[in-house]
């Protein structure tokens, strides 16, 4: 895939230097003359990087900069500048710029620095397996974080491969030669997981027969992914909160304080911000964990994603299985273009390697895809056909009174009731906040009627 960027000098000898020199490299090439021109650019159209002179007239390399991280966070962006200085240089990097370079520069090194950008980004192309614009931006993203050595949350519904992406961070950053331990907070017991966090010592609890080392002491020097970590219980919360401002931990049963140098990366699929408001979650340890965030699109979100993942599960199973399938019929690519996903990445990938066990005859048939698919999908709101009445109607209400008859099926659970209305959870919980409704008042409510 031919690499866009995007070069942006006052003057303009320079933008056409540095045109030719990448334009021979084969890189797709625009130029701008301005830091005003060039956000105009990119919000017209998508580049994989762009190279930015630091001192221009009006408004100059480290501002573009801002803008262009608010604009969008996930962006690449190398500084030239004439006029270096150490604390323009630290600006620069603290704000996200991948690196920062002085004139006059050398060619060479120029294109190394660019490549060495993009060739991450290239890895993580074969890693992550994508083609669509909301993926594009959390590849680079990806890239960004993986830099700074502060904790990560990744956020995004079960199934979306929020493990995948805290390796791909783990394996970008200077920890890579270095472990990467993952736990599911959810799937330990709350006074198993103490222990397997933090470690504990010989005669600490019934069964503590020999000390043993935490994830955290493990992890040392690598990266520590937990997962679903809105389900961890508050007292352990203010235990993972101290490990994370003092970089030290104390093994259950120890006095001992323990320093760890681990790098935390969080994934929830929670509304974490949520649980805080009502004290399920702590607020200290929210922002703590929240100073880099990663979103992860929903894949019902991301459709251009799913011929791309649709072709690498079934080469991926296809081939340690006797089964050698050779196509899919017309019925079951259209049954696995239009499905939901409820399951997202994870549930795709499960009805593929089924469909390569059932196929006969080296094709996937309609009838080798899960039940569940082969059943059609109760109509969306963009799919439904309704009638307007000849008075028209309050379109508030109408929208109310879905939203009401989502919660009551998915008994209050906002994630459920989203998928019901096609909604993204944030954009139900906007909704949700706009007409003022609450769990307790949906309970009044049904408490009036019955």
């Amino acid at each position: 895939m031919r690499r866009s960027i995007l070069v942006v000098d006052d003057e303009r000898n320079q933008r056409e230097i540095l045109q030719m020199i990448l334009s021979s490299e084969g890189y797709d090439v625009t130029t701008a003359s301005s830091g005003e021109a060039a956000l105009k650019f990119v919000r017209e159209r998508r580049f994989d990087l762009v190279l930015t002179d630091l001192k221009m007239t009006g408004m100059s390399g480290l501002d573009l900069l801002k803008e262009l991280v608010a604009l969008d966070k996930s962006i690449i962006v190398i500084l030239l500048t004439a006029h270096g200085t150490i604390d323009s240089a630290f600006e620069a990097k603290e704000l996200g710029a991948f690196a920062y370079l002085q004139k006059p520069y050398d060619r060479e090194k120029l294109l190394e620095t660019i490549s060495r950008a993009l060739e991450k980004l290239s890895q993580l192309d074969t890693e992550i397996i994508s083609a669509s614009p909301e993926m594009d931006k959390v590849k680079k993203l990806i890239l960004k974080v993986a830099r700074s050595n502060s904790t990560v949350l990744i956020r995004g519904e079960s199934g979306t491969g929020k493990e995948l992406i805290a390796r791909a961070i783990h394996q970008n950053s200077p920890r890579a030669d270095k472990i990467f331990q993952a736990v599911n907070c959810a799937a330990i017991n709350e006074n198993l997981l103490e222990s397997e966090l933090f470690g504990h010592e010989k005669g600490s609890f019934t069964g503590a027969v020999s000390e043993k080392k935490g994830l955290f002491e493990v992890a040392d020097g690598g990266t520590l992914f937990l997962d679903e970590i809105g389900e961890l219980d508050v007292s352990l919360q203010a235990k993972l909160l101290r490990a994370l401002q003092e970089k030290t931990i104390r093994r259950v049963g120890g006095t001992k304080e323990i320093p760890v140098d681990v790098r935390v990366i969080a994934a929830t699929n929670r509304d974490l911000l949520k649980m805080m408001q009502e004290g399920r979650f702590r607020e200290d340890l929210y922002y703590r964990l929240n100073v880099l965030s990663i979103e992860i699109p929903p894949l019902r979100e991301r459709r251009s994603d799913i011929p791309l993942l649709i072709d690498y599960f079934i080469k991926k199973h296809t081939k340690n299985s006797p089964n050698k399938i050779k196509a899919i019929s017309p019925e079951a690519k259209k049954i696995l273009l239009e499905y939901s996903y409820p399951g997202n990445v994870r549930q795709l990938e499960s009805a593929i390697e089924r469909a390569v066990l059932l196929a006969e005859g080296g094709v996937i048939k309609a009838e080798d895809l899960p039940p569940e698919m082969q059943v059609p999908e109760t109509p969306s709101s963009a799919d439904a056909i309704f009638k307007l009445p000849p008075g028209g109607i309050n379109f508030e209400e109408v929208e109310k009174s879905l939203i009401l008859q989502a919660m009551e099926r998915a008994n209050y659970n906002i994630t459920k009731a989203a998928k019901l209305l096609g909604l993204t959870f944030r954009t139900l919980q906007y909704r949700l906040e706009k007409f003022g409704i609450r769990k307790e008042d949906l309970k009044k409510e049904e408490d009036q009627h019955s």
